[in-house]
C-alpha cells in the first residue's frame, strides 16, 4: 500500500506479471484505466479519466468543467454531447480546402496541464490511480502523465504506472519501481480454458491488446478469412456504440484488417487523421497517416490528402527525413499541378522552418517555393488561384524574412492579400485572410510602423476573436508601445480563450515587471515553469529577479535548472558572476563573466556587471575597459556614472567629468549624479 510520497511503476513482461505486483494494493478507489492507444487512439487514459470524473462535477462543480471545456471536449470525444462549448473558432465549420491551421506540437502541453489542473479539483485527497499498458500508450497519454505527476502531489493522487518497460529517466515525483518476476508460462492443456476459436475471438475482442500468448496463438492460426470475420464483427459492435472515441483506436483497426480494407479501413483512418489534424495530435496523425497510405492506390484523392497531412505532421514533430520522403513521394504518385505545388511548398517550409538556423537552407527552400509559385500561377481556376498562390506568396515572404529582407517580405504578404481581396468570394477562406492580416501586422511592427501593425492585428482578431495566438502577438506589440494595461488585458484575454498557456503567463510577467510588480511577476514566472520545466527564459528572468531581491539561493537553483537546458547560456552565466560577485568570490564571478561574454560579445550587462567585479578587485582600468563595451552597446545614465567613478578613481578627472554630465544628461532628477559632481567623489553602484 502507498504512503503517497511519491508515483509508483510497476515493470514486468506481461499483464499478469504486473497484475500480481497490482494486487498488494487492495482497493483502489479511482480503479484501474487501460492507456493502450489501440483501444482508443490518442487520450485512450486521459479520455477515460474524464469519462470517470466530468459526470459528476457537472453536477457539483459546472463552472470548473466549463473553464475546462477545451481539454475536455479534445481528450474525451465522448464527453461533447455532456460538455458545450464555451465558443466555437471560426474555421470549425469551414470546408477542408480552407482549414489551412495547424496546431503546433506544443497544443497537447496545454491540454494535458488543463486536464491536470480539472484532476487536481476533482480527485479527493489520498487517491490512488493505476494505468495499465503504458509502454502502448499514444504520446498525448505518455506526456499527460507526466504531466499529472508533475502537477498534483502525490498525497493527493498516487499514480500506480504499470508498464513492460521502465520509467523514463525524468519521470516526475517518482518514489518506487518494483519489477516482476516473470510468471512461467502455462503449458498443460488443462490450464487453458475454451476452445482455441473462443481464444481468437477473445484476442480479437481486446482490440488485439491482449499480451497473453495464447491468445495471439490461437489468433495466427486462423485462417485470413476466420481473422478478417472476427475483425468485423468486432468493428460491427463497436460501431453499433455509437461511440466516437473508437473511432480513433480500434475501429479502423478492425476495419484495416477486416475483409474490405481499402474502402471501409482508409475511409476511417482518413476521419481519424483529420480529427487528429485539427486537435493538434500530431505524433498520431504521422502513425495514422502512415497505416492510411498502405490502403490505398496511389495518385488518388484519398492518397494526397493522407500524404499531404502526414508529411506536414512529420515536419512539425521535426522527422524532417520522413517529410521529405513524403513529398517527393508525392511528385512521383500525381501528375496534378496542385498537387505538385504543394508539395513543393511543403519541401520548402522544411528548409525554411528548420528549429537549427545553421541547418536551414534558404536557397534551396528558396528554388522550391519558385516552383510552387510558377505553379500555381497556372492554375486555371480563379478562385483556387488566389488561393493557392497567395498562400506560395506567404511561404515566400517567410524565406525573406529569414532572410532579414523584411521589405521585400511585407511587398509578398501585400500582394497575396491583394490576390485575396480582388479574387476569392466574400466570406470564403478567412482564416487564409485572417493569418496574411496576421503575417503582415509582425513585419509592419518589425519595420517600425506599430500604427499599421495595431490596425492589421485588430482586422485578424475581428476574423477569429478567440484564436488566442494573435492576442498574444497584439500584446507584444502594445507593450513594446508602452500600452501596458492594453497588453495586459490582451495576455489575459490569451489566458482566457485557451487551456493553460505558459507563454501568455511569462508575457504578463513583463508587463507586471515594467509596472514595478516584481511579486506579481515572480508568481507568473513560477507558474509558467509549473506548466512547462523547460522554458529557458523563465529561467533566466526569474533568476535574474531573485538575485536583484537578495535571494541568492533561489537564483542559484534557477541559474542551475537553466544551464542544464543550456549550458553556454550567456544570460544565466550573468546572472552567475552576479551571484558570485555579491558573494565574494571574485574569480568565479570573472569566469562566469567571460564565459557569458564567449557565448554572447553583445550581452551589455555581461560588460558591465564584470566591470564591477573587476573595481571590487582593484583592476581599474579593466574596469574602464568593459563599461566602455557597455555604452557602445546601450547608454545609460549608471553606465556613465559608473565610469566616472572609475576613471576617477585613476586620476583621469577631466574624462569622469564629463561622463558624469553626460549621466545627468540622461537622468536629470538622478541626485546622485548631481551631488558626484559637487563633491568630487563617487563609488560604483
Amino acid at each position: 500500500m502507498s504512503d503517497h510520497s511519491g508515483h509508483v511503476w510497476l515493470q514486468g513482461e506481461h499483464s499478469s506479471d504486473r497484475a500480481s505486483l497490482l494486487a498488494s494494493w487492495g482497493t483502489l478507489p479511482l480503479g484501474v484505466l487501460d492507456a493502450h492507444r489501440r483501444r482508443n487512439g490518442p487520450y485512450t487514459f486521459g479520455g477515460a479519466l474524464l469519462g470517470r470524473l466530468v459526470p459528476a462535477a457537472l453536477r457539483e462543480a459546472p463552472g470548473l468543467v466549463a473553464a475546462h471545456d477545451i481539454e475536455i471536449r479534445a481528450a474525451a470525444p465522448g464527453l461533447c454531447g455532456l460538455v458545450a462549448p464555451r465558443w466555437e473558432p471560426s474555421d470549425a465549420r469551414v470546408s477542408d480546402d480552407e482549414r489551412i491551421l495547424v496546431p503546433a506540437p506544443r497544443r497537447t502541453l496545454r491540454i494535458a496541464n488543463g486536464i491536470a489542473e480539472f484532476v487536481r479539483e476533482r480527485v479527493p485527497e489520498g487517491s490512488v490511480l493505476a494505468v495499465e499498458n503504458a509502454h502502448h500508450a499514444d504520446a498525448t497519454d505518455r506526456e499527460l502523465l507526466t504531466v499529472l505527476a508533475r502537477r498534483i502531489a502525490p498525497g493527493r493522487l498516487t499514480l500506480v504506472v504499470c508498464s513492460a518497460e521502465p520509467p523514463p529517466a525524468d519521470f516526475p515525483n517518482l518514489a518506487r519501481h518494483a519489477r516482476a518476476t516473470p510468471a512461467e508460462p502455462p503449458d498443460a492443456p488443462d490450464q487453458d480454458t475454451g476452445s482455441a476459436a473462443d481464444r481468437a475471438a477473445a484476442y480479437v475482442a481486446s482490440d488485439c491488446t491482449s499480451d497473453d500468448p495464447r491468445l495471439a496463438a490461437a489468433y495466427l492460426a486462423l485462417t485470413p478469412q476466420a481473422r478478417a470475420a472476427l475483425h468485423d464483427r468486432q468493428a460491427g459492435e463497436l460501431l453499433a456504440r455509437a461511440e466516437p472515441a473508437p473511432l480513433l483506436g480500434a475501429v479502423p483497426y478492425h476495419l484495416e484488417h477486416g475483409t474490405d480494407p481499402r474502402g471501409a479501413g482508409a475511409r476511417a483512418l482518413w476521419a481519424a487523421v483529420d480529427h487528429c489534424v485539427r486537435e493538434g495530435f500530431l505524433d498520431t496523425v504521422a502513425e495514422l497517416g502512415l497505416r492510411g497510405l498502405a490502403l490505398v492506390e496511389e495518385g488518388g484523392d484519398l492518397w494526397w490528402r493522407f500524404v499531404q497531412r502526414t508529411a506536414t505532421a512529420l515536419g512539425a514533430l521535426r522527422r524532417h527525413p520522413e517529410a521529405r520522403e513524403l513529398w517527393e513521394r508525392a511528385r512521383r504518385g500525381s501528375a496534378e499541378p496542385a498537387v505538385h505545388a504543394a508539395a513543393a511548398y511543403g519541401t520548402a517550409m522544411l528548409d525554411a522552418r528548420h528549429p537549427d538556423p545553421a541547418a536551414r537552407d534558404l536557397g534551396r527552400a528558396t528554388g522550391w517555393i519558385n516552383e510552387a509559385i510558377a505553379i500555381s500561377t497556372l492554375l486555371p481556376d480563379r478562385e483556387q488561384r488566389a488561393f493557392k498562390l497567395g498562400f506560395d506568396r506567404n511561404g515566400r515572404a517567410l524565406i525573406e524574412l529569414r532572410r532579414g529582407r523584411l521589405p521585400q517580405a511585407l511587398d509578398l504578404v501585400e500582394s497575396a492579400i491583394e490576390l485575396a481581396e480582388r479574387d476569392l468570394p466574400p466570406g470564403r477562406h478567412r482564416t487564409h485572410r485572417m493569418v496574411l492580416l496576421a503575417n503582415r501586422a509582425q513585419l509592419l511592427a518589425a519595420l517600425g510602423r506599430g500604427k499599421e501593425a495595431l490596425d492589421d492585428y485588430n482586422a485578424a482578431i475581428a476574423l477569429d476573436p478567440v484564436f488566442p495566438d494573435h492576442y498574444l502577438d497584439r500584446g507584444n506589440l502594445r507593450f513594446s508601445q508602452g500600452m501596458l494595461d492594453d497588453a495586459l488585458a490582451d495576455y489575459e484575454s490569451a489566458l482566457r480563450l485557451s487551456p493553460p498557456l505558459p507563454e501568455a503567463y511569462y508575457n504578463r510577467a513583463q508587463v507586471h515587471l515594467a509596472q514595478g510588480k516584481g511579486d506579481a511577476a515572480l508568481a507568473d514566472l513560477a507558474h509558467v515553469l509549473e506548466l512547462d520545466p523547460g522554458y529557458l527564459d523563465a529561467y533566466i528572468n526569474r533568476a535574474g529577479l531573485l538575485a536583484v531581491a537578495g535571494r541568492d539561493a533561489e537564483a542559484r537553483a534557477d541559474v542551475a535548472a537553466g544551464l542544464a537546458i543550456d549550458p553556454r547560456n550567456a544570460h544565466l552565466r550573468c546572472v552567475l558572476g552576479q551571484l558570485e560577485c555579491a558573494a565574494g568570490r571574485h574569480a568565479e564571478a570573472l569566469a562566469a563573466f567571460a564565459a557569458a561574454l564567449a557565448a554572447d560579445p553583445r550581452l551589455g550587462p555581461a560588460w558591465a556587471n564584470r566591470a564591477i567585479a573587476r573595481y571590487e578587485t582593484g583592476d581599474l582600468e579593466g574596469a574602464v575597459d568593459d563599461l566602455t563595451h557597455a555604452l557602445e552597446l546601450e547608454e545609460s545614465a549608471e553606465l556613465y556614472f559608473n565610469r566616472a567613478t572609475a576613471l576617477r578613481a585613476l586620476g583621469r578627472e577631466g574624462e569622469a567629468t564629463a561622463d558624469l554630465h553626460r549621466a545627468l544628461d540622461l537622468d536629470p532628477d538622478d541626485p546622485d549624479i548631481r551631488e558626484a559632481l559637487e563633491a568630487g567623489d563617487t563609488d560604483l553602484r
